[in-house]
């Protein structure tokens, strides 16, 4: 899914960097961006979807947590150890720069 965001991403700063339309287009297109990312309802869903993906996530770390057990190389368990200290042992936001608001 971030991958292909980051493809529509991409995709719409190309056609406004390559547009032919000029500054007024692309101060439109700013415009109407803006708007539906202050929009409440998008923002809400947004925050929902966040939320959720961080629940599903706790919930799948749990399971394959007790599926696989000791039969994780040391070197993976003590990456994830890592991550997790530096993160405050699962504290709000992550490399993303989000967090659980």
């Amino acid at each position: 899914m971030r991958y292909r965001l980051t493809f529509v991403a991409g995709l719409a700063l190309g056609y406004v960097l390559g547009t032919r339309a000029g500054r007024e287009r692309y101060e439109q297109i700013k415009k109407s961006a803006r708007r539906i990312s202050e929009n409440p309802t998008v923002r809400n869903t947004a925050e929902t979807a966040a939320q959720q993906g961080r629940q599903y996530a706790g919930k799948a770390l749990h399971t394959v947590s007790d599926k696989v057990g000791d039969r994780v190389p040391a070197s993976v368990a003590q990456r994830v150890r890592s991550l997790r200290e530096r993160n405050g042992h699962g504290a709000a936001g992550d490399d993303w720069g989000t967090s659980a608001t």
